[in-house]
């Protein structure tokens, strides 16, 4: 009897006791549905300060397809995800989000995608409910803005849902970089890619951990990790000014030598002076979170600790050779 291919779904986990009842019973709903695989469940707690770990416990010991990784504290999602992509066991990975905004039951469509021959099956969103107005205007700028300024395609309108081939995730798991932007490292690996339109759902309970203050951190993220464009924009608005300015003073040589005409203004030199001194400090920004991320990088940190893999507790003394 030909052995089953077994399907690794991964899902991170924060502070989201409420929903993970609703999610618990779906995935087992739609595993026991799909009878030519074997499943595994894997959730990483990414610190969570509410009952999630203890929820996640209970469904290790109702069935033993679920496991749960528990990070030694909240080091945010990005990370929550390598660390499961760390130690998932699967043929495939299928990332869900655990509020369910998602539906597993898109799942069976793209493991008929993965049988054809495709590594990674993503779904793009056709519409997004429970979203605002500005967050999905902000949204669609800044992926157009990102495409615009990078090599890479992009992918639109798609978030962390999806299935990987073996072959994508020990892909994603020898990029170590502390600073992770996953949704481009899934463009920027490759592979064999097929996109499945979906609508996405409100939240099924709980509430977001997405404000937009750590959705602009994760933006920033994006840049520095996948262009380095902003420090070209810099050398060249700094061109621009510093034309501009030479013209300037051209101008006002001219007008002294030529007609005799002073040119007072303590007021605009001063604007002047303090415009020039909001751009390079702007610049000077811009070079920061690049060299901040370079300086990241080099101390060359593991980037996360386990507590508990199940209930076996973790030395980490083997993250070094877990890279690759």
């Amino acid at each position: 009897m030909e052995q089953k291919k077994l399907v690794t779904i991964l899902t991170p986990a924060y502070n989201e006791e409420d929903v993970l009842p609703l999610l618990y019973d779906r995935l087992v709903k739609l595993m026991n549905e799909q009878v030519n695989y074997d499943f595994e469940v894997l959730i990483v707690n990414d610190g969570s300060k509410d009952h999630t770990l203890e929820l996640l416990e209970e469904f290790r010991k109702k069935d033993s397809r679920f496991n749960y990784l528990n990070l030694s504290r909240n080091y945010g999602k990005e990370i929550a995800m390598i660390a499961g992509l760390d130690y998932c066991k699967g043929d495939a990975t299928i990332i869900i989000d655990a509020d369910l905004q998602d539906p597993p039951e898109l799942i069976p469509e793209m493991l008929h995608y993965w049988e054809e021959g495709y590594d990674d099956v993503y779904a793009k969103r056709r519409s997004r409910k429970g979203e605002s107005w500005l967050k999905k205007s902000t949204s669609k700028l800044y992926y157009r803005l990102l495409q615009k300024t990078t090599r890479i395609d992009i992918q639109k309108d798609t978030g962390d849902f999806r299935l990987l081939d073996r072959r994508c995730v020990e892909a994603l798991r020898a990029m170590r970089e502390s600073q992770r932007y996953t949704k481009g490292l899934f463009s920027w690996i490759g592979y064999n890619k097929k996109a499945i339109e979906y609508d996405r759902d409100p939240r099924a309970a709980g509430h977001t951990k997405w404000n937009y203050r750590r959705l602009f951190n994760l933006s920033i993220d994006g840049f520095t990790s996948f262009t380095t464009a902003p420090l070209r924009w810099s050398a060249f608005i700094g061109i621009l000014i510093s034309f501009i300015g030479f013209l300037y003073m051209l101008v006002i040589i001219f007008n002294t030598l030529f007609y005799g005409i002073d040119s007072p203004g303590y007021a605009s030199t001063m604007v002047v002076i303090l415009f020039l001194g909001g751009i390079q400090l702007i610049f000077l920004g811009i070079i920061g979170e690049y060299l901040g991320r370079t300086f990241s990088e080099a101390k060359g940190r593991p980037l996360y600790f386990i507590d508990r893999y199940n209930e076996t507790r973790e030395d980490n003394l083997h993250l070094n050779e877990r890279k690759f």
